[in-house]
C-alpha cells in the first residue's frame, strides 16, 4: 500500500513539474542569446565584484528556469535588494534547502504509517524549496507598507522645498536626505540614476517599477506627464500631497471599520467562554452540590 501511494504520487508530481517547466522555459535558447549578447563587456567586472560563486549558487543559477530567475528579481527589487541576500545567494539557498526539504520529505512519507503522515511529507518536500520565496515575499510586503505610510509626508516636504525656491530635484534630494526609510532611499537611488547619465522620465519610470504601491506609481505618472507637458510641478505637488492625505485617512477609516468584524471570533471562542466559566460556574456548582446533597 505504501509502495502505491508513493508511486501515484510520483505519476502526479513528475508530470506536473515537467509541464510547470516546459512553460516556464519557453524559448530558452533566445533569452540565453539575449543576456549573452546584453552582458558583454560586463563579465569581468561582475565578476570582480561578486566574487567566485559558490557551488550550491552556480548549481541553482544553472538549474532555474529564466522565468523564475526574473520573478526572484523581482521580489528582491521590492525587498529593496538587501546586500544580505543577493541574486545568487538566494538562488543557492533555494537549492540547498530544497535538497534538505526533500530529504525530510521523503523520510516521513516513508516511515509514515497514516495518510495525514504521507501528507505531511509531501507538504515539506515542497515547502523547502519555496522558503526563500516566502521571506523575500514577507520582506517586500512590510517594506511597501513602510513606503505606503511615509509618502503623504515626503510629499509634503517636497512640497514645501519647492515653494519655498528649489527644484524638484532639489526638493527630493533634501527628502532623501531628512528621511530614514526605504522611500527616502528610493529617492536618493532615482537622483543617483540621473547623475549616471539616465534620462529623467527613465529614474521615474525604473521608481515606479521598484515598487507595488498604486500612490507612488500615480505620482510618478503625474510628475512624468508634468514634465512633458511644462506644467508647473508646484501645483501637481500640492494635488498629488492633497491626494495622498485623503487616501491615508480613508485607509485608517477603512482598517477601523474592519476591526469589528477581526475581533468578533476571538470574541465568540476566546473571551466569551472564559466569562461564562468565571460567572456562571460557581453558580452551576453549588446547583450541583445542592441537588446531589439532596
Amino acid at each position: 500500500m505504501n509502495l502505491t501511494v508513493l508511486l501515484s504520487v510520483l505519476l502526479v508530481c513528475v508530470p506536473l513539474a515537467g509541464l510547470a517547466w516546459s512553460v516556464l522555459t519557453v524559448d530558452k535558447q533566445g533569452r540565453v542569446a539575449v543576456n549573452d549578447l546584453l552582458s558583454r563587456g560586463a563579465a569581468p567586472v561582475a565578476v570582480a565584484a561578486s566574487g567566485k560563486p559558490g557551488m550550491f549558487e552556480g548549481i541553482g543559477r544553472r538549474l532555474t528556469p529564466p522565468a523564475y530567475v526574473a520573478f526572484l528579481d523581482r521580489l528582491l527589487a521590492l525587498a529593496g535588494r538587501p546586500a544580505s541576500m543577493p541574486l545568487g545567494k538566494v538562488l543557492g539557498s533555494k537549492l540547498g534547502i530544497g535538497l534538505a526539504g526533500i530529504t525530510v520529505g521523503i523520510y516521513l512519507t516513508a516511515i509514515g504509517s497514516t495518510p495525514l503522515m504521507k501528507l505531511s511529507g509531501l507538504f515539506v518536500l515542497f515547502l523547502g524549496y519555496f522558503i526563500p520565496d516566502l521571506l523575500l515575499y514577507s520582506k517586500g510586503q512590510e517594506r511597501q507598507k513602510v513606503m505606503q505610510l511615509e509618502l503623504a509626508n515626503t510629499l509634503d516636504q517636497m512640497l514645501i522645498s519647492v515653494e519655498a525656491g528649489l527644484g524638484f530635484e532639489g526638493a527630493m534630494a533634501r527628502a532623501g536626505e531628512n528621511g530614514k526609510g526605504p522611500l527616502a532611499e528610493e529617492l536618493v537611488r532615482t537622483l543617483q540614476d540621473m547623475q549616471v547619465g539616465r534620462s529623467r522620465r527613465e529614474s521615474y519610470t525604473s521608481l515606479a517599477e521598484r515598487t507595488s504601491i498604486p500612490e507612488l506609481r500615480s505620482f510618478v505618472q503625474a510628475v512624468v506627464q508634468a514634465d512633458t507637458y511644462g506644467i508647473a510641478i508646484s501645483r501637481v505637488l500640492r494635488v498629488q500631497a492633497k491626494v495622498m492625505r485623503v487616501k491615508r485617512r480613508q485607509r485608517a477609516e477603512e482598517k477601523a471599520m474592519k476591526l469589528p468584524v477581526m475581533i468578533l471570533f476571538p470574541l465568540l471562542f476566546f473571551i466569551f467562554p472564559v466569562l461564562f466559566i468565571a460567572i456562571l460556574g460557581p453558580a452551576v456548582i453549588n446547583t450541583v452540590v445542592t441537588f446531589s446533597g439532596q
